[in-house]
């Protein structure tokens, strides 16, 4: 059985990270989850070079995890 869940509002912010940390408010998440979303987030964006998260995919995705994995050894 599904569940209907309402929609979320529109985003106020035009800024990634400030979107990100609206979301989160949002869905009252806690203050060190939404500290933990935003410090990957970040690191995501720096490691291919501060582009736009919009412009970046799977393939991005998957680099960041296994630089993660293999060269911070981040399990």
């Amino acid at each position: 059985m599904k569940t209907a869940t309402a929609p979320l509002p529109p985003l106020r912010s035009v800024k990634v990270l400030d979107q990100l940390r609206e979301r989160i408010r949002y869905l009252h998440y806690s203050l060190r989850t939404e500290q933990a979303y935003v410090h990957w987030v970040r690191a995501f964006i720096r490691f291919h070079g501060v582009r736009h998260p919009a412009t970046l995919g799977s393939s991005e995705v998957e680099a960041f995890l296994s630089w993660l994995a293999n060269e911070r050894k981040v399990s």
